[in-house]
């Protein structure tokens, strides 16, 4: 019986614990969900029915900061509260800066990280989600503690462990082709992908660091561009 209920854990079969949350981390219906979201905790024991299955999973390095991204195509604005055009040229220079800075900041402050991935969705369960899944363990439990006292970019820092494990899951395999008919209101993951340039540094081989400004052009620094973009600022945990 246990073999069995470890076999279906997180499945649609299963009828105690959410699917969706198992698999993104998040669910649409929040805490009034029928089932249970099962957050893991590095200290607690995985319960009996899920022990087995842990084991071949293990314990989830994954961390999730709730609604950190801002698409400036969502939210810049001018004076007068009218919404303001952002190119998508300025949109994909302000996520580059965005990722590299969270990205570079929490691998220098806490450990390693294998993965980092942002969602562009606007479900208020989605929108601006940050997953990061490090190396070890031990790291991604510092780092939701640690962060879970900080602020970015104005706005308090919401950080906890995601069962999240294997992305490819999580995502939305329709969006990848670009036949998604529910937008942005999906309940699977739509990543925002970053440039190659940016992602061949950041997971490339040899220790990373922080690299010299950036820009499209590149005569410009990067924080002159960014005083240009219309009230996109980023902040420093």
């Amino acid at each position: 019986m246990a073999e069995y209920l470890a076999s279906i854990f997180g499945t649609e079969k299963d009828k105690v614990n959410c699917s969706f949350y198992f698999k993104i981390g998040a669910c649409r219906h929040g805490d009034r969900c029928s089932r249970l979201h099962n957050k893991p905790t590095f200290s607690q024991v995985p319960p009996p029915t899920f022990r087995l299955f842990s084991q071949e999973l293990g314990h989830a390095p994954t961390i999730v900061l709730l609604n950190l991204y801002r698409n400036p195509q969502n939210t810049a604005q001018t004076a007068d509260g009218s919404h303001c055009h952002v190119s998508d040229v300025e949109v994909q220079e302000h996520y580059d800066n965005f990722f590299e800075e969270v990205f570079t900041e929490l691998q220098e402050k806490y450990g390693e990280i294998e993965e980092m991935n942002v969602c562009d969705n606007l479900g208020d369960h989605l929108v601006g989600n940050v997953y990061v899944k490090f190396r070890r363990e031990e790291d991604a439990e510092r780092a939701v503690v640690e962060l879970n006292n900080r602020w970015f970019n104005g706005q308090a820092v919401h950080a906890e462990l995601s069962p999240v494990t294997d992305f490819r899951e999580s995502c939305c395999r329709q969006y990848e082709m670009g036949e998604c008919t529910r937008g942005g209101f999906c309940n699977f993951m739509h990543l925002r992908p970053i440039s190659r340039d940016l992602r061949r540094q950041l997971y490339g081989r040899g220790p990373r660091r922080r690299s010299p400004p950036r820009s499209h052009t590149g005569h410009r620094p990067r924080e002159r561009n960014r005083r240009r973009s219309p009230d996109h600022r980023h902040g420093r945990f």
